[in-house]
């Protein structure tokens, strides 16, 4: 693996964003209305209801951490489609790039797509609301660690789709997280869900993340059982997603669809 060639691909990707303020405003926009949005509907929640003890921290916590796999998988998305749209796509193929390398690239850029977002956000929650993601602790690098992964998995799929069915397949990148967020229990424990769902639901990472989240700040105990689970979870879906993007593009290779991407 050439480590130039992966900063040289992730440099670029850097400076389209950082060389443009629409799209530094779009990766901050969204975050910041989240925490309104939550951090608002939160304090009512704890005005009427006695469920939390700390409702805003908890909800806004989750909210936070949620909006960071949203990023994390919609950053790595958004990297693949800047390739479609800027009618680069072949030229990056025909270049002497491993694919695991334009992978490596993709994954690493992302965070610093994340963070521009999700950064100023949470800052904006300290003073507003007085709720710092922070308040977690160390298991705060392990649960982010497991959600980034994640992530990243749903951006390999998705992007994989977009090699198999083309630029058409781009809605799913936004409606993809969507899709799980009522079984990742984001924002109620998983006891809320049918017992047939809670099968499915915990072979998700999502549900051990936010079900310790929620451990943490009301309990005040830490289970890193739970949270290493969460991370085999997460890392075993990552491989399945690295493997399913080398059929899809081998796949588009052999049926020659890779020249016609970004047209």
């Amino acid at each position: 693996m050439n480590f130039s060639k992966i900063y040289a691909l992730g440099l670029r990707h850097l400076y389209l964003v950082m060389n443009s303020f629409p799209r530094v405003l779009d990766l901050i926009y969204w975050p910041t209305v989240q925490i309104f949005l939550w951090g608002f509907i939160s304090k009512f929640f704890t005005l009427n209801s006695e469920y939390y003890n700390n409702t805003v921290g908890v909800i806004l916590t989750a909210a936070i951490l949620y909006d960071f796999l949203f990023r994390a998988s919609i950053s790595f998305n958004m990297m693949f489609l800047e390739e479609i749209w800027s009618r680069n796509f072949t030229n990056l193929f025909i270049a002497p790039i491993k694919i695991r390398e334009i992978i490596a690239a993709l994954t690493l850029t992302a965070i610093i797509r994340t963070l521009i977002g999700l950064v100023p956000a949470v800052i904006i929650a300290i003073p507003l609301f007085g709720v710092s993601v922070l308040h977690l602790g160390l298991p705060l690098i392990f649960l982010l660690i497991g959600l980034y992964l994640f992530g990243i998995t749903l951006g390999l799929l998705v992007t994989s789709g977009l090699l198999r069915y083309g630029p058409s397949f781009e809605n799913i990148a936004w409606a993809s997280l969507f899709f799980l967020a009522p079984l990742g229990c984001i924002y109620y424990p998983i006891d809320i869900l049918p017992n047939s769902l809670q099968i499915i639901a915990k072979g998700l990472p999502l549900v051990h993340i936010f079900e310790e989240m929620r451990n943490i700040l009301i309990n005040n105990s830490v289970n890193y059982f739970n949270i290493f689970k969460s991370i085999s979870i997460s890392v075993v879906y990552f491989i399945f997603g690295v493997i399913v993007f080398y059929f899809s593009y081998f796949g588009a290779k052999k049926r020659g669809t890779l020249i016609n991407m970004g047209e």
